[in-house]
């Protein structure tokens, strides 16, 4: 039996003054259907029909207002048919209906007169109800952009509103509405999924053309061009699907295979419109031998629906298991870029994805899914339907959503080589609308019964039938807001509203709100009040451990601000406590209004851009980290810094950094024992792991090489058994230092790094240390080889060549040298090459060049050293160390899987009392990770480290400094050793060769 139930509409509270409130003719519930947004160019759907009008007006007895819209689906006139009513404003009804948030100015917040109760002359609110406006209002996430809407619902944010704000709005959100098992009952899944096909084929067409070929999918329809579904799939049959029984697909293409990820509407929607193609399904294990047999009939389009099993496999080797994947996702990785994706012309990507979910594909992963597809031939995984449109989310490299004007974008994400060709990607963020018709029709069906269960309630009738009963339920959950309060289970969206509010009343610039994209999601931190802030400028690759390390104090509010907005939310998504936005370094007022909310400033920015911000924090009393060198125009800020009571912290990451803190370190407890220094050498370098060393120069890049090559250019100071020596920035490559004695297992060489001597005083080495030395690690025949490559030009910054291939760069830069013309063949290239390289490193030269390209390679070499695959050179002449540096940035880079290294060793000989010699070690190696690279932790974690010891006042320095306060240093040392990055010290009394007396003698053996 129904309960009865007290309509929570018909409210009887005191008078209270009239909050623009109306009396409409009539008792009967007013509906009003809104018209979208007009900034949405390509919004016609609409969530009534004119059939449901006519039920809702002649049978429920229900007022239908409809807001005139021209490029709405149905027409005005066609409502009016139904007994619709137009309307410029809305104003007087009591529900409001929509597809896409309401614009601001559009949100009516005051009551109206109760349509079931006798209306009060004076309009008093004792007859009066709150509206309900029912819409997807893009606030449930915690979407930061949309927060004023969500606050124009909120008591808190409407003091004059009448009641206290009990009157004001309910807020519904279609993406709430539920079934009792927890499923979706209202949307437009299915229709996105046949509309996001048609798309893709088109984007697939397009890539095939921009191939030289011509497929049967140039004829697709696009969805929006037809007036109905129905003719689309009549086209698609009877014109594609067609030609391709009869005449089949492109030979130089292969078979044509497409792959659909997830299981829900979306998914059916793709496989809906398939039908109307020749198509034959397979499996997983069946793609390579379709792909690669060429007695494949292509006559028909090949189709792999994968679900999570086929791709998502367990790190314990264990079977896929769907409530154990759900209930422990960091325990799967995804291998879909190597056995699915490579195989496929086109991927219909509609899975859902959440942060702590293993993504369907990564960066690192497509270079290597685009690797293997290269040698599979023309054509395969050129493009891409992300239908799920979840930026930078299951598809990391999907970095932005496109629009029906413009539904595909080319996208090369940071790190994919430039021999590998770009994805084309359609990625429409309304795609449901481009079938505006029946989107529609099947929307309004599903809706009705709730939008009825809501009328119910404003004429106090309760629910009949178990039916009724569950929709009121169901709008019930999907409430967000109610009497001026959000409901419970949106408590939480007090936080993303807070940092709204900050950011318009300018104490926390952090939502975005210019921006199209949304802000981050702000997750459960109900009642927390963001105590400090810091502010993080740049999203590169040592960010994502300072973030982390950040973020795990809940009392710290982190800002990440980017020039890439995807990069900064990539980086906040997984924490509650990070914001990311959009900045414009070259915007001095806004970088400095970002800065005059914060506590604490990291510039994790180019090396350039450090004094700008430092200026800005000394001007806002602001304290600033970073982790690059003091440059002469940072130390210019010191007294300044000084006099606003600033520190400003440099040198706190790995190079300069740990080996500061470690250096330190080791010397103040050396000298608390009362021993002399006689000695001191510090070697540090970044380096592939051994088994991902075996190619020329035993190094890779992870991002470009021309800093490491103009660092081998510099010229060198460091002292050695007393005395001063230099090196020319000429001869460094030719001077290096040997065998040095740091390791057990790596053999090493050292080249000297820049001057040495300005670290004796910031160490408190006086006259009596007869060595000081800092030099840079590589493996052995780096110098000797990047040596020959600067005799051979190739490092040459001031002038330009144009060479007609990257095989022809070695045979330019020779000429260029030289000042002649040396021949196109292998003898006139030697020749040339044995001019300027030794005779002895000649062939070794050689064998590297042909290796990395830059000479055609010799017919008794692997081709692998060949132009297979090479980037596209410049179209204007470039500087030899600028082509050279692309050239080893594509054949040094790093693969998906590889490891770098990390090597970190200081030797100090102190003496003691007796007059006895000591030689005391200090060691960190450490290799990348599943928690990122080495040289990221090495780097951002110290960064971290050192700002949160600012922010809590634990930093007494002031002024331009590097981490030499013992507080400073030690803190750090302590916190990297609870991270595993911790240094180890030895000792052992004088007696072995080593690094001082290897220096020495290499020294002089050179000088020889």
């Amino acid at each position: 039996m129904p309960v009865l139930r007290r309509s929570p509409f018909a409210l009887r509270i005191p008078s209270a003054r009239s909050y623009g409130t109306s009396q409409p003719k009539g008792h009967k519930p007013t509906i009003g259907i809104r018209r979208e947004d007009p900034e949405r160019l390509w919004e016609r759907r609409c969530p009534l029909t004119p059939d449901l009008v006519h039920e809702l007006v002649h049978k429920d007895g229900v007022d239908v207002l409809v807001q005139p819209c021209e490029r709405r689906v149905f027409t005005s006139t066609d409502f009016l048919k139904a007994g619709a009513k137009l309307h410029p404003t809305l104003q007087p009804a009591h529900i409001v209906v929509g597809i896409k948030e309401t614009p601001l100015p559009e949100v009516y917040t005051g009551p109206l007169p109760s349509p079931r109760l006798p209306h009060a002359r004076d309009g008093s609110s004792s007859s009066l109800v709150p509206r309900t406006q029912i819409m997807f209002s893009h606030t449930i996430k915690g979407q930061v952009y949309n927060m004023e809407l969500l606050s124009k619902f909120l008591a808190s944010e409407n003091p004059s509103a009448p009641a206290n704000g009990s009157l004001l709005p309910r807020l519904i959100d279609y993406e709430l509405l539920t079934g009792a098992d927890g499923k979706r009952t209202v949307g437009f899944g299915w229709f996105a999924g046949v509309a996001g096909a048609l798309e893709a084929f088109c984007a697939m067409a397009h890539a095939h053309l921009e191939l030289g070929v011509a497929s049967p999918f140039l004829w697709t329809p696009r969805p929006h061009t037809h007036p109905s579904l129905a003719t689309i799939r009549s086209t698609l049959r009877d014109v594609v699907g067609a030609e391709i029984a009869a005449s089949g697909t492109p030979k130089s293409l292969g078979p044509l295979v497409i792959g659909i990820t997830g299981t829900g509407n979306v998914s059916q929607g793709c496989l809906a419109l398939l039908e109307d193609l020749p198509v034959q399904y397979v499996s997983v294990e069946q793609l390579r031998s379709v792909v690669t047999d060429p007695h494949t009939d292509l006559h028909k389009i090949y189709v792999v629906h994968a679900h999570a099993k086929d791709y998502f496999v367990r790190k314990d080797g264990q079977p896929f298991d769907r409530a154990h994947y759900y209930a422990h996702p960091d325990e799967y990785v995804s291998e879909f870029h190597t056995k699915i994706a490579p195989y496929l012309s086109l991927l219909l990507h509609g899975a859902g994805w959440a942060p702590a979910f293993p993504r369907l594909m990564t960066n690192a992963q497509l270079t290597t899914t685009l690797e293997i597809a290269q040698t599979l031939g023309k054509g395969r995984f050129a493009a891409v339907g992300d239908i799920s449109c979840d930026v930078e989310g299951g598809l990391e490299f999907l970095q932005r959503s496109t629009t029906l004007s413009a539904p595909t974008y080319v996208a090369r994400p940071p790190g994919l080589p430039a021999h590998l060709p770009p994805v084309a990607m359609m990625a429409v963020d309304i795609l449901p609308t481009a079938l505006p018709l029946e989107a529609s029709v099947h929307f309004a069906g599903r809706f009705a019964p709730y939008l009825r269960a809501v009328v119910a309630g404003y004429t106090g009738s309760p629910p009949r039938t178990d039916a009724e009963e569950e929709a009121a339920e169901a709008l019930r959950r999907a409430t967000v807001a109610q009497g001026g309060e959000l409901v419970r289970s949106f408590e939480w969206l007090r936080n993303p509203l807070g940092v709204w509010k900050d950011s318009v009343s300018g104490v926390a610039p952090v939502s975005g709100l210019d921006n199209e994209a949304p802000a981050k999601t702000e997750k459960n931190a109900v009642g927390v009040e963001r105590k400090k802030t810091v502010l993080v400028l740049g999203s590169g690759m040592v960010a994502p451990p300072a973030v982390a390390e950040l973020c795990g104090r809940p009392d710290v509010q982190v800002v990440v601000a980017s020039n890439v907005l995807t990069d900064a939310e990539r980086l906040t998504a997984p924490f509650p406590n990070a914001t990311g936005l959009l900045v414009d370094m070259s915007d001095a007022a806004a970088v400095e209004k970002l800065i005059s909310a914060a506590d604490v400033v990291i510039s994790l920015l180019p090396v350039p851009f450090h004094p700008a911000v430092a200026d800005m924090c000394i001007k806002n009393q602001k304290h600033m980290v970073t982790a690059s060198y003091i440059s002469p125009a940072m130390r210019e800020l010191h007294d300044r810094a000084v006099a606003a009571d600033v520190v400003i912290m440099n040198e706190i990451g790995l190079d300069p950094g740990i080996d500061h803190c470690s250096a330190l370190s080791l010397l103040d407890d050396l000298r608390a024992q009362g021993k002399e220094i006689l000695s001191f050498t510090s070697f540090c370098g970044g380096l592939p792991a051994p088994e991902d060393a075996e190619v020329p120069l035993g190094y890779k890049f992870s991002w470009s090489p021309k800093g490491v090559l103009t660092a081998a250019l510099n010229s060198a100071r460091f002292k050695l058994a007393g005395e001063v020596c230099e090196i020319d920035g000429a001869d460094l490559l030719a001077t290096p230092f040997t065998d040095l004695p740091l390791s057990n297992v790596l053999k090493l060489e050292g080249l000297a790094n820049r001057d040495s001597l300005p670290y004796a005083p910031a160490y408190g080495l006086g006259p009596e240390t007869r060595t000081v030395f800092r030099g840079t690690l590589r493996y052995p025949g780096f110098a000797r080889l990047m040596h020959g490559f600067r005799a051979a030009g190739l490092l040459d910054a001031q002038t330009k060549i144009a060479p007609s291939s990257w095989h022809a760069l070695a045979r330019a830069a020779l000429e260029e040298r030289l000042g002649t013309l040396v021949m196109d063949d292998a003898a006139s290239v030697r020749a040339a090459l044995g001019d300027v390289v030794s005779e002895g490193d000649r062939e070794d030269v050689l064998a590297a060049l042909r290796w990395l390209g830059a000479l055609p390679p010799s017919p008794a070499e692997d081709a692998s050293g060949g132009d297979a695959g090479m980037p596209p050179l410049p179209g204007t002449p470039q500087a030899p160390i600028d082509l050279f540096a692309g050239l080893l940035a594509h054949r040094l880079r790093y693969r998906a899987g590889e490891r770098d290294l990390v090597v970190l060793a200081h030797e100090v000989v102190a003496r003691d009392a007796r007059g006895a010699e000591e030689v005391h070690a200090s060691r960190l190696v450490a290799y990348g990770d599943g928690g990122g690279s080495a040289m990221a932790r090495t780097v951002g974690l110290p960064v971290a480290y050192a700002a949160l010891q600012v922010l809590d006042g634990g930093v007494a320095a002031r002024g331009v400094q590097g981490p030499t306060e013992r507080g400073v240093f030690r803190n750090v040392l302590e916190r990297l050793e609870a991270a595993g990055l911790g240094v180890r010290e030895s000792v052992e009394r004088k007696g072995r060769v080593g690094v001082e007396e290897t220096l020495v003698r290499r020294w002089r053996e050179m000088k020889a």
